[in-house]
């Protein structure tokens, strides 16, 4: 079996031509900067919840490098319609940390999004967002925009009936669409392997007769690289892609979960060399300069921002009980706007 498309070695070390963006140092430096910033927001939302002040809350440790790779690679046209661990990706396309705490916290308004207002909200429900995505992309080939609905979603979304009839739509119907798999290896305490017996999960992408890649999911500029060809195949009106990322899962699913359970270090530990952070970091010391004063400052203003954006958070006062039912329609059904008088504003 061919190994995932990658630029970097896990030591940061170049195995191949790189593509023309990655050889420019800002950019490579703001892809680092996205990765470093959502892994502290990540730091901090989980020293949150476990001190009773955030609700149950998905890690991205490990995985940064495909929600930011796949965001740096779209424009203001595109839609994204991200899972629960694209908050690299989020903050890349606009949302505000707050507006992250805000929603991990139980608050709809962080869903009212003051940056890319036509982006999607978290999808939970896993694979539902796959549909979703197929719709939007068939509203953007209906107005004959350039813009591509992107989702992402999970391993474990491969092995629902959502995800595949998502995936069917897309190219029976050449849909401007972009499926990206976040191969973590494990959906909640499922192996990967004990889900499919698919070669890669890129393979399912042949029953849609749709083009499928396996990429390194550890490093940005694969998956960027691979994210920008997609999305000109869409462009183009060539129809849809479907993208493997293959990471791996270093901390638990959520903070509801205790993954030593049904793993043990021994098999964890291999995979902190290979994570998406140090692999860039080091690329950039040895190619583009990047320096310990660099790091530390990196590092400093990061914790600043997401400290600060945490005490606003904090700060906020909670919405009425009736915003339960606020949330969920423009216009509610008469037992429900009944309900929201009853519940008044306090």
């Amino acid at each position: 079996m061919p190994e995932p498309l990658g630029f970097l070695s896990a030591a940061g070390e170049v195995v191949r031509d790189l593509p023309d963006f990655a050889r420019d140092g800002d950019t490579l430096r703001a892809l680092y900067s996205a990765m470093a910033r959502a892994r502290t927001f990540d730091a901090k939302a989980i020293a949150l919840q476990r001190t009773g002040r955030l609700g149950t809350y998905a890690s991205s440790l490990g995985q940064e490098a495909i929600g930011v790779g796949v965001t740096s690679a779209m424009t203001d046209a595109d839609v994204f319609l991200p899972s629960f661990r694209e908050h690299g990706g989020q903050l890349w396309r606009g949302v505000t940390l707050v507006e992250l705490f805000l929603y991990w916290g139980g608050d709809e308004r962080g869903n009212d999004f003051a940056g890319p207002r036509q982006d999607f909200p978290v999808c939970i429900p896993v694979a539902s967002q796959f549909p979703h995505a197929a719709g939007v992309a068939l509203a953007l080939q209906q107005k004959a925009t350039t813009g591509v609905a992107v989702a992402v979603g999970g391993d474990g979304a491969t092995s629902k009936g959502d995800f595949y009839e998502a995936l069917n739509v897309v190219g029976a119907w050449d849909l401007p669409a972009i499926f990206v798999i976040n191969n973590n290896q494990w959906a909640i305490s499922v192996r990967r392997t004990d889900q499919t017996r698919a070669r890669t999960l890129a393979d399912k992408a042949v029953a849609a007769g749709i083009p499928g890649e396996q990429v390194d999911g550890n490093d940005v500029i694969a998956v960027r690289e691979a994210t920008e060809r997609a999305l000109r195949r869409a462009r183009d009106g060539e129809g849809g892609t479907l993208i493997e990322c293959v990471s791996y899962r270093l901390g638990d699913h959520t903070t509801a979960d205790d993954a030593s359970r049904y793993r043990d270090d021994a098999e964890v530990s291999p995979h902190w060399k290979a994570e998406p952070l140090i692999r860039l970091r080091n690329h950039l010391v040895a190619n583009h300069g990047w320096r310990k004063d660099d790091e530390q400052a990196l590092l400093r203003t990061t914790g600043d921002e997401v400290d600060k954006a945490a005490e606003t958070y904090l700060a906020v006062a909670p919405e009425p009980a009736r915003a339960m039912v606020d949330h969920l329609y423009a216009t509610p059904p008469a037992d429900l706007a009944a309900l929201a008088e009853e519940l008044g504003d306090g």
